[in-house]
């Protein structure tokens, strides 16, 4: 029997994890003019971010696009 394999490029990420990565690679400004809200633009955190992502589908589905589309092979 075969284990099964998603398909979902974001299974078995955290969206703590997903944010840590993004911030490393492009910075809290960048993060910030890509998705222009208030915790990537003044006194950012991971913890506030998350709070915010959190309770806001539309900025968390934004900051997944953002993460698929920088591990998209090139």
């Amino acid at each position: 029997m075969t284990p099964f394999k998603s398909n979902d490029p974001l299974h078995g990420l955290t969206l703590e994890r997903i944010l840590t990565e993004l911030v490393a690679e492009h910075g809290w400004r960048e993060l910030a003019e890509r998705v222009p809200i208030r915790c990537f633009m003044f006194d950012p955190s991971i913890k506030s971010s998350l709070i915010f992502l959190r309770k806001n589908p539309w900025a968390r589905t934004k900051i997944e696009q953002i993460y698929v589309a920088g591990k998209a092979p090139r």
